[in-house]
């Protein structure tokens, strides 16, 4: 099974590049399943009903979440009503993992997708990633015993994510990291065939910071004030991943190769 995984979507300029690639690229390339992180899906904070729908309808088949998760109340609405194909971070405290290590099936197959959040460096409640994640691979082995699955670890620190991939090694098909919007160059096999990357990159204005307007960027840091999102809406956009390819009897990952595109879109 060829997987595409999709680094952080960045506001509607994202949103119409994936649109735009998925439609000219899925069949081409012979992409069977496409997993991508929303966490700044909505104008670059979180998701809205209508913008997951909007980036499922456009040939995503999974989205996957991050720390801006519960920025908007609508993304555990759509978790819980379940209508959706959208995980979020399991291991935020108090959260219900089995709404976010979900089971999927696209194409006949099954795939199990969690989504997890790292602890270094990040302003949110959480608990261990990996009590958490060993958790819901203990709980898949006692019902479904799902062998292909994907792990979006959404951290900041780069020795975080890879002592994760070394933690899950053999025993999940993928980790992969998001969150810095600032694609790694580490792709690789692990161990026991299992593809990893520090960081998938984003889906967002090519000539911005991380997908906002440089300027209101270059502001905080000169001037020392306060952060206000300000998406970049120029028409071209870098789109960053990774492409995998997975045995479907065994869940081992065969061969990662990064993706790196610039797509043009129209207002």
């Amino acid at each position: 099974m060829r997987v595409l995984f999709l680094g952080d979507m960045v506001g509607k300029p994202a949103r119409r590049a994936v649109a735009k690639f998925l439609r000219e690229n899925r069949e081409s390339r012979k992409i069977d399943v496409v997993i991508a992180n929303s966490d700044n899906l909505a104008h670059g904070r979180s998701v809205t009903r209508n913008t997951v729908k909007e980036i499922l309808s456009s040939g995503v088949d999974i989205v996957t979440c991050g720390d801006h998760a519960w920025d908007n109340s609508q993304a555990f609405d759509i978790l819980k009503t379940g209508d959706l194909n959208f995980v979020a971070p399991a291991n935020l405290k108090d959260m219900d993992t089995n709404l976010c290590g979900k089971i999927f099936e696209i194409s006949g197959k099954k795939i199990l997708v969690i989504n997890l959040m790292g602890r270094v460096f990040i302003e949110k409640e959480t608990v261990s990633p990996f009590e958490v994640v060993e958790k819901i691979l203990e709980e898949n082995g006692k019902m479904e015993n799902i062998k292909m699955i994907i792990v979006d670890f959404h951290a900041e620190a780069t020795s975080e994510k890879r002592a994760l991939g070394e933690y899950l090694s053999g025993r999940v098909s993928a980790v992969l990291g998001t969150h810095t919007h600032v694609q790694t160059a580490d792709e690789m096999i692990i161990g026991e065939k299992m593809a990893y990357i520090s960081d998938a990159g984003m889906c967002g204005v090519r000539n911005s910071i991380l997908g906002c307007e440089r300027q209101a960027v270059l502001d905080q840091f000169i001037n020392n004030t306060a952060f206000k999102y300000k998406l970049a809406e120029e028409p071209e956009v870098l789109l960053e991943g990774v492409i995998m390819e997975i045995d479907e009897n065994t869940g081992k990952a065969i061969k990662v190769d990064r993706l790196k595109e610039t797509v043009f879109v129209e207002d």
